[in-house]
């Protein structure tokens, strides 16, 4: 069975709670009464078994139930937090009214639905929008009376298409406070769109030169850095040549000290080697004469030998039985040629003449 329940008191702009009062509206779906602008005070239809109301940020919320055409109304829902998962689902939900409920704060996947062309988030808690709010391109008309913004984020300059706007009632920043100036008629919330707009995309170009500004001086000083650190580099290059070159100086003294050394100690021992033949002929004079007597002495005896292997070989060969060898044959005409040689000399004739006689 359907119950029909007191709606929870909305605080007006005033402070205080609006008394009971049957908004004029009119009934949607199975449950639940529709209410025009406002929150007031109201009624609901609740519906326990079919769970089409709930809390505790829309679990159990049956949205499709609340959809009416492209709108859909949940106001009144005592919602802590929004259902973005759902509200994602349906695409078709272009009017989307989430007065009167006790949101501090949207998820960062609300500026998701991209679909919103109007958004009522008057009467809640909100201290802040998401960062990215100006994803929500297509928003046209944007309710935020009686919160707890102070700021805007910068991409709220990105809702090109923002026609109308509300800030009424919100702590906000006095700058702002005085572009967005008072939406008391429909005018004046078209004008504050433009304002705020405007604002916003001065307060983003600045925020954007700043940023340039900033980038600037970062590659600035990236590039300082760089020029110090090739400087250092160049200093360490060069200080290394200098260093080699001072090694390779260092090594080539030595190598000409070392070479210079040695020329020295070869003169020297030249010098000494000449000194030494001088002082042995000086302190040996008869040892020169001794030396060629002994060399002569030497052949002499060689010829001697020779002549005796020379005799002993004619005297075997002539006297022994080894005279008929072939090599006997030969020795003995040698000898006899020899001695016909030697006949034919007069000189040696009478010498042997001379010598038969005695």
């Amino acid at each position: 069975p359907l119950a029909l329940q007191r709606a929870p008191l909305c605080p007006s702009s005033s402070g205080l709670s609006v008394g009971p009062s049957w908004p004029p509206g009119r009934l949607v779906g199975a449950g639940g009464l529709r209410r025009r602008r406002g929150c007031g005070s109201g009624w609901q239809l609740w519906s326990g078994a079919a769970g089409i109301m709930a809390k505790a940020g829309g679990k159990g919320v049956n949205l499709k139930d609340k959809l009416d055409g492209n709108e859909l109304d949940l106001s009144l829902s005592d919602l802590n937090e929004v259902p973005v998962k759902e509200l994602a689902a349906l695409p078709k939900a272009t009017i989307l009214d989430l007065s009167c409920n006790n949101l501090t704060s949207l998820p960062s996947d609300f500026c998701s639905l991209t679909h919103l062309v109007k958004l009522d988030l008057s009467k809640n808690q909100l201290q802040q929008l998401p960062s990215d709010f100006g994803r929500l391109v297509n928003l046209q008309h944007l309710d935020l009376l009686n919160n707890r913004l102070v700021m805007l984020p910068v991409s709220f300059a990105q809702l090109k298409n923002l026609k109308w706007l509300d800030l009424k009632d919100n702590p906000l920043d006095p700058t702002l406070a005085k572009v967005a100036g008072d939406c008391l008629d429909e005018k004046q919330c078209k004008q504050a769109a433009i304002r705020v707009l405007q604002h916003m995309k001065a307060i983003q170009s600045e925020q954007d030169r700043e940023r340039q500004r900033r980038l600037q001086a970062e590659r600035e000083m990236e590039k300082k850095r760089e020029a110090e650190q090739r400087a250092r580099e160049a200093q360490e290059r060069e200080l290394r040549r200098r260093e080699k070159a001072e090694e390779k100086e260092r090594r080539r003294r030595e190598y000409d000290a070392l070479r210079a050394a040695r020329q020295e100690m070869e003169i020297q021992t030249k010098k000494e080697s000449s000194e030494i033949p001088k002082l042995s002929s000086v302190s040996h004079p008869s040892q020169l004469p001794r030396h060629r007597c002994s060399w002569f002495q030497a052949l002499l005896k060689l010829l001697l030998l020779m002549l005796v292997c020379a005799l002993s070989t004619v005297a075997v060969c002539r006297v022994t039985e080894l005279q008929r060898q072939s090599l006997c044959i030969s020795v003995n005409t040698l000898f006899e040629d020899v001695v016909t040689a030697l006949q034919s000399h007069k000189i040696v004739q009478n010498v042997l003449h001379q010598n038969s006689q005695q």
